[in-house]
């Protein structure tokens, strides 16, 4: 038989046999998790199911929430899950890894989650900023209190 082994997922493909390995699940994505993981991930999806409405979707690596635009995305890993949070203005906390600009108007933020005790405040009061800000149109104000980090 010929065919060839998909580089991404590994899955053989038959020739002339479709084949898209980029549609992925949260299920998909979040089976292997441990159970400490497991409940984290289940109590922000909640906690983000909680603002209102959205559109939840997987893709790649990735799980992402939007409203108008994605406000934030998790990417499960083995030993935790990597959150990467849209706001406007840079954070200076001891739970951010890492920042910087995704935009003129937008920093995105690095937050490693362990267990589901870390998702309260103030991560949660992050996504409820994140959620409101991702309908509202970009200001020509947001790249400068972006750099300063200043509140919008």
């Amino acid at each position: 038989m010929s065919g060839r082994e998909c580089y991404h997922c590994k899955q053989w493909i038959e020739d002339g046999e479709g084949h898209d390995c980029w549609t992925t699940t949260e299920a998909a994505l979040t089976k292997d998790l441990s159970d400490d993981l497991q409940n984290a991930w289940e109590r922000l999806r909640e906690t983000a199911v909680s603002f209102g409405n959205q559109r939840i979707y997987a893709s790649h690596k990735s799980i992402m929430f939007s409203r108008r635009t994605c406000y934030f995305f998790v990417r499960p890993k083995k030993n935790f899950l990597e959150l990467c949070v849209f706001l406007g203005r840079t954070l200076k906390a001891p739970q951010v890894r890492r920042s910087d600009l995704a935009s003129k108007s937008k920093v995105y933020h690095i937050i490693h989650i362990k267990h589901r005790d870390e998702v309260e405040a103030p991560i949660t009061e992050w996504l409820q900023e994140a959620y409101e800000l991702s309908d509202t149109p970009p200001s020509r104000t947001g790249k400068l209190r972006a750099k300063l980090g200043e509140k919008p």
